[in-house]
């Protein structure tokens, strides 16, 4: 019986890890991808933001529609829907590339992000659930490590595949040309994935299901649901700047800037890795052990994504061991850590601002190292001491909240046509300071 187990537990791990990888790479890419669909349309930098606003806005519209789906349906078929979505929404980029057509290329986006939805939805309670509650965190790190390798691929391949070779304005026809074939291909797979979910018997969860209580009595679960709101906002608006604001203010070309917004996706990783032992109660020479080959993994992912420059991969490796030394402030406490890393992030953001050159570059890059645990941890004390008739609820809402990348990536994008680039990146330090206060004060526990 424990080996049928073991084996359901397996099955499920390995098809949700692909699930992980592949909305992760869906996310990054479309946000990346603005900077070509400002080049193709020709569009104000608020106009090619408004890719991540049709990417997000998914969330608060489709959320709550797919928690009553994966009811009625389960998570596996919900799953094979999101799958089919997602292959719909890449193919609706052919004709919107080929045409081309802004609207119908928003309008694939939106399908595209509602199949991301009904993955995201279904995909975290189903690994939290699949095995014992008391390593369901191991394996949310686990497929949140595949989530992010995915994250630095996007940004590199769209170097690759789209933007090498190329100079803007006198060859944004030819990037036209070149957007279909990695939708094509991205649409092949996940339909495969989803033939191949089919034929696969997933462990089916059973829970008893139970009123739902209201949440809006505790402030420090709405606080934490705009915390989402302030970090998704954060984190996708300055990825979303990072490509025209290097071509623009360090006269980079659009490719090397690509393989930049690969290696700020990678700090992400980075940082996750280092959280996934960090938080745990393993002894700090195990801790500085385990952090060896992070730093190694941080070294060759940034050399690899800069056409193997080494000595980019060893700022970047330096940038990670700073990151994994001002982790240790936060003692393995969510809230410290999260106060910590969301300062340091807004210090960078302003930084970024107010200087130049290799300054500005690694302030901006950097920043993704310390979006890092930022969700993780903000939802860990948003829903604490709740029961499960809460719990729902709660993660509704912030689910719902993750709708903060389709308003502020416009709003720098609006600043950026109005007053420069520098500025729009202080917008995102605001949010980091709202995520500060919250750890500090607004997640503490007390009714309305």
């Amino acid at each position: 019986m424990s080996d049928q187990k073991n084996n359901n537990l397996v099955v499920g791990l390995s098809v949700f890890g692909a699930i992980f990888f592949i909305f992760g790479f869906a996310t990054t890419f479309i946000v990346t991808l603005s900077a070509p669909v400002k080049e193709i349309f020709g569009l104000s930098e608020f106009g090619a933001q408004l890719l991540s606003s049709a990417f997000f806005i998914a969330y608060p519209i489709m959320s709550i529609p797919t928690g009553r789906l994966i009811d009625k349906i389960g998570y596996k078929w919900t799953v094979i829907a999101g799958l089919i979505l997602m292959a719909l929404g890449s193919f609706i980029y052919i004709p919107a590339a080929k045409m081309p057509s802004f609207p119908i290329f928003l309008m694939g986006t939106f399908v595209l992000a509602t199949g991301v939805v009904f993955l995201q939805v279904a995909a975290n309670p189903y690994v939290t659930a699949i095995g014992s509650p008391s390593t369901a965190s191991s394996r949310l790190n686990l497929t949140q490590a595949l989530n992010s390798i995915a994250t630095m691929i996007a940004p590199w391949l769209i170097s690759i595949a789209i933007f090498k070779g190329l100079k803007f304005p006198a060859d944004a026809a030819m990037a036209a040309d070149r957007v279909p074939m990695p939708f094509i291909i991205m649409g092949l797979i996940v339909l495969l994935v989803a033939i191949a979910i089919v034929t696969i018997k997933l462990p089916v969860l059973k829970y008893e299901k139970s009123e739902k209580k209201s949440i809006w009595k505790y402030p420090h679960v709405v606080l934490g649901a705009l915390a989402i709101f302030m970090y998704v906002g954060a984190e996708v608006g300055n990825a979303g700047l990072i490509v025209n604001y290097l071509k623009t203010n360090l006269s980079m070309t659009a490719e090397m800037a690509s393989t930049y917004a690969a290696i700020y996706w990678g700090g992400a990783m980075i940082g996750r890795f280092f959280g996934s032992f960090m938080f745990s109660e393993m002894a700090t020479s195990k801790k500085i052990t385990y952090a060896l080959p992070v730093l190694l993994l941080a070294l060759v992912s940034g050399s690899f994504v800069t056409d193997w420059n080494w000595n980019m991969g060893m700022i970047f490796t330096g940038i990670a061991l700073v990151n994994f030394i001002i982790m240790q402030i936060g003692q393995g406490k969510a809230a410290k850590t999260l106060a910590t890393f969301a300062l340091v992030a807004a210090i960078l953001d302003i930084a970024t601002s107010f200087s130049t050159g290799s300054v500005a570059l690694w302030t901006i890059i950097s920043i993704g190292l310390f979006n890092s645990i930022m969700f993780p941890n903000i939802f860990s004390l948003a829903v604490k001491d709740l029961d499960n008739a809460e719990l729902s609820g709660a993660s509704g809402l912030i689910n719902a909240l993750i709708f903060g990348g389709a308003v502020i990536p416009p709003l720098m994008g609006g600043i950026a046509d109005a007053a420069g680039y520098t500025y729009a990146f202080l917008v995102p330090a605001v949010c980091y300071l709202f995520i500060f206060y919250y750890a500090v004060s607004g997640s503490k526990i007390r009714r309305a």
